[in-house]
């Protein structure tokens, strides 16, 4: 039973490898897009109008090239966030071990994990003011993003950081009495 279960656990976290795989390539993806897009709309204003999959920017551009390029940068600090967030998942789902799960270096991985959501979830606050500041001097109005879940999650990882440490802890204690 117990090799049954270390069995569905591995592949687990072999699925969970390829998807973050294809969370941080379809995160970057997106953000060079954006980017890309943005850079043909600074001689185009017309390309504003669908930067990526039906991306409209084209009223904040036709107000003002500055607070367009500030929301341009908004959104592509959170594809970037989110990719990194990605990118460290891979690092840990590489270094982990069923054997001797509990390493100070994947718990120090989870905890910068919680640091980088923080932040999302600040890049979110401050994008949702500046929408906001924009919907009432001129009337166009974005979509806010949702903040909520980036300040739980954060919390959340931040928390289970602790968790694994106290693992690393007790693992090398065990490690000491064997």
């Amino acid at each position: 039973m117990e090799k049954e279960n270390e069995t569905k656990t591995k592949f687990i976290l072999q699925v969970m490898h390829v998807v973050a795989w294809v969370a941080f390539i379809g995160f970057l993806i997106k953000a060079g897009a954006i980017l890309f897009a943005y850079g043909i709309s600074y001689n185009n204003p017309n390309a504003a109008k669908d930067l990526y999959r039906g991306l409209d920017l084209y009223s904040v551009r036709q107000f003002d090239f500055w607070h367009y390029s500030q929301t341009v940068s908004f959104i592509v600090a959170l594809l970037v966030m989110k990719a990194f967030v990605a990118h460290l998942v891979i690092k840990i789902l590489s270094k982990i071990k069923l054997v001797h799960p509990f390493k100070i270096e994947v718990a120090q991985v989870i905890e910068k994990i919680s640091y980088i959501l923080l932040g999302t979830w600040i890049v979110a606050v401050l994008y949702n003011a500046h929408i906001g500041w924009l919907a009432k001097r001129t009337g166009i109005l974005q979509e806010e993003w949702a903040t909520d879940e980036f300040i739980v999650m954060a919390g959340l990882v931040f928390v289970i950081s602790q968790i694994f440490k106290r693992g690393v802890e007790i693992q090398s204690e065990n490690e000491l009495t064997v």
